[in-house]
């Protein structure tokens, strides 16, 4: 049986681990399945390929295929310099809705990080994808556009706003909050997960974090009140079995994010909070080359490489395809194949085990051998059973 996987290559290290990570994505399918499941790739263009064969970073045709689609994956793609769209990969998530990005974050054992106890991370983030800054409205200092709005400001609402200032507006919604929350506390539920924290900055904006924060609790409250608990209301009794609902300050999830990791398991925040702690979270467990994710609308799931395009590094055949294959497992996961996912993920574990790594990885480990991009993958394919 086929099952359809459209692909977008991407730019810089794209194409270089692109072509590594396919076959061990192909191979795991087959070992865990003994051959009754393949998928069946099909290309979409996107990024600088897109350019030069269709004078475009983001066809039509593409679009088209996406909006009738339910897994894609993707490789990095670079931002067009000069004008026009001014990010591919928002602009993928804002045509499509893909309001939730996902990024589970947990160890390797054997890659060195930064911190002392890495195991103790093991989070899963939600983070919200289309409205807060990605839907922000900004006017540049000194522009006709910034001085009326700031001056309507001062004369309707009395605002403080310093003369000669840029302004952003970053609107967020009840609905665009609620479902982001809603799908978190979903995923702690159906994978037995014991809180769902929320992550805001409602302490000073409190009607936009400070309403993300409302709006989640309500969720949790009336969808879920049978399994869930607010942590203020919780105790080792009445908690037994059910999920407690969390709420932290951004800039002091941060900290905790260091000192107990452990005390969390789902993260849900909206999209500013939740690019700063994807990013620092995945430090802790070693960088963004080992970070997978994915991108989600209630029909699409676009899984993809987490880190840049990466251009110095780009043709050199040294770039760490972590990412890609673990979204990769991600997808297989979420297209119902389990024993596949754990079969790449396995295998990327008994690489960094032997310390037969990418020099990213080498680089931080000791004794370490480096090996190509390339190699890389031909090893992970035998250690593929």
């Amino acid at each position: 049986m086929k099952h359809t996987v459209y692909w977008i290559e991407g730019d810089g290290i794209g194409p270089e681990i692109w072509k590594v990570t396919r076959p061990v994505l192909d191979a795991a399918m087959k070992a865990a399945t003994n051959g009754e499941h393949e998928i069946e790739w099909v290309e979409l263009l996107a990024g600088e390929k897109a350019m030069r064969e269709c004078g475009t970073p983001l066809p039509q045709a593409t679009l088209d295929t996406l909006s009738k689609a339910s897994v894609a994956i993707k490789g990095p793609l670079g931002t067009p310099v000069g004008g026009g769209i001014r990010s591919l990969n928002v602009a993928l998530r804002q045509t499509f809705d893909l309001y939730a990005c996902i990024r589970p974050v947990s160890w390797f054992e054997g890659i060195i990080t930064p911190v002392k106890h890495p195991e103790r991370v093991n989070m899963v983030i939600f983070r919200e994808n289309t409205e807060d800054v990605y839907a922000g409205i900004e006017y540049a200092a000194g522009t006709p556009e910034a001085e009326k709005l700031g001056d309507f400001l001062r004369s309707e609402f009395g605002a403080a706003i310093r003369a000669g200032s840029a302004i952003g507006i970053k609107p967020m919604s009840e609905a665009g909050s609620k479902r982001l929350v809603r799908r978190a506390i979903r995923y702690a539920i159906d994978n037995g997960l014991p809180s769902v924290t929320l992550v805001h900055k409602g302490n000073i904006m409190k009607f936009t974090e400070g309403g993300f924060r409302a709006w989640g609790y309500e969720v949790a409250r009336e969808e879920f009140g049978d399994i869930t608990i607010p942590e203020k209301e919780a105790t080792p009794e009445n908690s037994k079995g059910k999920i407690v609902i969390k709420d932290r300050i951004a800039d002091a999830m941060f900290q905790e994010a260091l000192l107990r990791p452990e005390q969390y398991s789902v993260l849900a925040l909206p999209n500013l909070n939740g690019d700063y702690i994807s990013d620092a979270l995945a430090a802790q467990v070693g960088g963004l080359g080992m970070a997978p994710g994915v991108n989600m609308s209630d029909e699409l799931a676009i899984f993809e490489a987490t880190h840049g395009t990466a251009p110095t590094a780009a043709g050199k055949d040294i770039a760490n395809p972590g990412s890609l294959m673990l979204s990769g497992a991600l997808m297989l996961q979420h297209m119902g194949f389990a024993e596949a996912a754990r079969k790449v993920q396995n295998a990327i574990l008994a690489a960094v085990a032997d310390k037969t790594v990418t020099p990213d990885l080498a680089a931080e480990m000791e004794n370490a051998q480096a090996v190509s991009c390339t190699q890389f993958g031909e090893i992970l394919l035998k250690k593929i059973i």
